[in-house]
């Protein structure tokens, strides 16, 4: 399915998260495409961050609010009166869920219900996309990749969370917004990786960071298995969602984004890609804070293939390259903006 930016253009889009990795890279894609933009977002959190590299807030409406304020936040939906909704914002680490579980819930759970809450009665909606994750399946450690209806779950806290704002959205849909006409749909992404993500504790932003400093970076899981896929891959699946929805609301529902399955890998796999592409030092080592973490997790997408034409485009080892790449020339001076609009044109030859 194509992203037309016939569809897209002059839209009133709400974007939480604009200020994250995802939301930046979602936010650039929407001004090419010619929406109007109104982020909401708390301040970016990293530094550096690609928010304020890539320049976003130039081109589109940037308010900062914390979602878990439900009348501020209800004030700038009410304002902004948008058509088309994507809810990004969260709190996105896993073990960071451990450490401030109250917040990862509250941010959450709360905060995704009040998103919902703001959109009931407006209006002007027509389709929500609200961002989970592919953590959201209860994970018993199966090598069959989960499907949409499988059971939901969570050991850690962030996969909990983010399973309970499941249930949050199923009930809004079926309770409120279906019959006020929105179409309401949940997207559960693989672990994305691409230029521009500094977070902490996640595999390629530790790798980047410690190989700048010409230091080795430090594995403590590498036989864990993903569904890696390039951040322009989940992205374009949620444009598609959209797209489809607007003429098709009865297909509102979960949808899987993830790679192929040929292309599933193990952390030490996506290390020894980014080590080739990038140059530096592994060690491998135990961990001491034993904090649980899935072995294997991987994600079917049969049903947005079919629904939605969603394929993913680029394979394991060019993701890592493009990303690895993305680092190296950004750091050598490139701008953030313009290497990511280039990797967007990019994927867009190919959609």
């Amino acid at each position: 399915m194509q992203i037309t930016s016939e569809f897209w253009r002059n839209k009133r889009v709400l974007l939480t998260g604009h200020t994250g990795f995802k939301g930046t890279w979602l936010a650039l894609w929407l001004q090419r495409l010619g929406a109007n933009v109104t982020g909401v977002s708390l301040n970016p959190i990293t530094t550096p961050n690609l928010f304020t590299l890539a320049r976003i807030a130039e081109e589109l409406d940037s308010r900062f609010c914390d979602v878990r304020d439900y009348e501020k936040l209800k004030s700038i939906v009410d304002q902004v009166q948008p058509e088309i909704v994507f809810h990004l914002a969260a709190q996105p680490l896993v073990r960071n869920s451990y450490h401030d579980p109250l917040t990862n819930f509250s941010t959450n759970v709360m905060g995704t219900t009040n998103l919902l809450e703001s959109l009931r009665n407006l209006d002007s909606v027509n389709v929500a996309v609200i961002v989970t994750t592919d953590k959201v399946y209860r994970n018993f450690e199966h090598s069959y990749p989960y499907r949409e209806t499988d059971e939901l779950g969570g050991h850690d806290p962030y996969s909990a969370s983010k399973a309970a704002s499941e249930i949050v959205v199923a009930s809004y849909r079926n309770a409120f917004l279906a019959t006020q006409g929105v179409a309401v749909a949940t997207a559960r992404a693989g672990n994305v990786i691409g230029g521009g993500d500094w977070s902490e504790d996640r595999l390629i932003p530790d790798a980047v960071r410690a190989w700048q400093k010409d230091k080795p970076l430090k594995i403590r899981n590498p036989n864990a298995i993903r569904p890696w896929q390039h951040v322009l891959e989940p992205l374009a699946g949620y444009l598609q969602l959209v797209e489809k929805l607007w003429t098709n609301p009865e297909l509102a529902g979960a949808f899987n984004f993830g790679s192929e399955t040929s292309e599933i890998a193990t952390v030490g796999k996506v290390v020894e890609l980014a080590k080739i592409s990038y140059g530096g030092d592994v060690i491998y080592h135990d961990t001491e804070d034993n904090l649980h973490e899935a072995g294997i997790l991987t994600l079917e997408i049969v049903k947005a293939r079919l629904l939605l034409g969603f394929t993913p485009r680029w394979g394991l080892t060019e993701t890592v390259n493009r990303t690895m790449s993305w680092y190296q020339r950004q750091y050598k001076g490139g701008d953030a903006r313009s290497l990511c609009l280039a990797e967007i044109s990019d994927y867009e030859t190919i959609l």
